[in-house]
């Protein structure tokens, strides 16, 4: 199916009126995704942006219906302690693009609720465009959900490279390659620090921290002496930060917390190392260059659905790789964490293993700036620009 191009927004009189867009995010990476958006869209056309997001599409002028934090939910458990919640931002959402019909909607990850609000804005009779930025593991695990998808999106903005021709293959809505923020956020570092500080990434979600906290400690306390680690770096959301500083407060390893951007670069370009839970944040650190190990302490149900996946690896760099270049430490007991300590000293001690990471990083880098041969790297912006002159088109 060819890809249709951006058009030119109708004039309808002396002054037509300005194109909107309601843009929804569910957590911090899509936040940094939607701001990213909103930018690349400013800087071609006059447009009027309402949804929901976080400090980055904030900083880029949007006025939040909700705090996004509401949304930012990970595990079974988590979502049902606060479904009432999630059921009555879904109802507010639809209200609020159903009330103001703006001339397209763009969804950005968090698929559950994404789909939830899709499905109802489809069978209350909003007939405009519906992208979904982010596609869904389709990939991974039930590839059924491809097709079941297809009449509730114009198109899906993928940002891995082999994304759309697995869409294609299993009867989904169009779907473009788009790249990841993170190429231009994070460039590949120049050299490799011998010495330096230890990046612990314990997720974004509060139901994470909880989870994860315990084993990034017991890692730090193990780590600290190490002749290559000086001190730990825990980048986190400004909205955490309070929370993290306060669990980090007693640890016995010097441990700092930051959630400013400048502090967080310079710390990445600093690392000799960092543990991350698998996410947004394996992706970034891989396009950076920085070695790294990956871990998920999993709810029970996390660990059953993983099991039946299509795949049996879950980080970002080894997904897009289609082999493990990156260590996984899943579904880890937090009172058991001496796999994750064994892996991590092992790469400090191992130069030769880290540089075979940067050298892997580096072919996962070229292939996310160039795409796939069938489905060529394309502009978000332009997607979605193209999506709003057919909502424009339809008033």
């Amino acid at each position: 199916m060819p890809v249709p191009m951006p058009l030119a927004l109708p004039l309808s009189g002396s002054q037509p009126k300005m194109p909107e867009l309601f843009i929804l995010a569910g957590e911090a990476s899509g936040d940094r995704i939607g701001a990213n958006l909103i930018s690349g869209l400013k800087s071609r056309m006059d447009v009027t942006v309402s949804g929901v997001g976080g400090e980055a599409m904030v900083a880029q002028g949007l006025k939040t219906l909700f705090p996004i934090d509401d949304l930012a939910v990970m595990g079974y458990a988590d979502v049902l302690r606060r479904l009432p919640l999630l059921l009555w931002r879904a109802r507010q959402t639809v209200r609020t693009v159903l009330r103001t019909r703006p001339d397209a909607v763009v969804l950005v990850d968090a698929q559950v609720f994404s789909h939830t609000v899709a499905r109802a804005l489809r069978q209350r009779g909003y007939d405009k465009p519906i992208i979904l930025y982010v596609a869904p593991s389709v990939w991974a695990w039930k590839p059924e959900r491809a097709a079941k998808i297809a009449s509730l999106y114009n198109e899906v903005l993928s940002v891995l490279p082999f994304e759309p021709q697995v869409m294609k293959e299993l009867g989904g809505p169009l779907t473009s390659y788009v790249g990841h923020p993170a190429l231009e956020r994070f460039p590949m570092r120049r050299s490799e620090p011998e010495k330096g500080p230890v990046l612990l990434l314990p997720g974004s979600r509060s139901g994470e921290l909880t989870r994860h906290l315990p084993l990034m400690r017991s890692v730090a306390t193990a780590l600290a002496d190490h002749p290559a680690v000086d001190g730990f770096v825990v980048p986190t959301p400004a909205s955490l930060h309070n929370k993290v500083a306060h669990a980090v407060s007693d640890w016995p390893a010097s441990v700092s917390v930051t959630s400013e951007e400048s502090e967080r670069r310079a710390a990445m370009n600093a690392a000799v190392l960092a543990f991350a839970v698998s996410g947004t944040a394996t992706l970034e650190l891989a396009l950076a260059g920085i070695p790294h190990a990956i871990t998920y302490v999993a709810e029970g149900a996390q660990v059953r659905l993983y099991r039946k996946a299509l795949i049996k690896t879950i980080g970002l760099p080894n997904i897009i790789a289609r082999r493990e270049i990156v260590p996984e430490i899943l579904f880890a007991h937090t009172a058991a964490p001496e796999r994750a300590i064994a892996v991590l000293t092992q790469l400090l001690d191992d130069t030769t293993q880290r540089w075979a990471q940067r050298a892997a990083f580096a072919s996962v880098r070229d292939l996310m700036e160039k795409g796939a041969p069938e489905a060529p790297l394309v502009d978000p912006a332009e997607r979605v620009a193209f999506w709003l002159g057919q909502g424009v088109s339809a008033r």
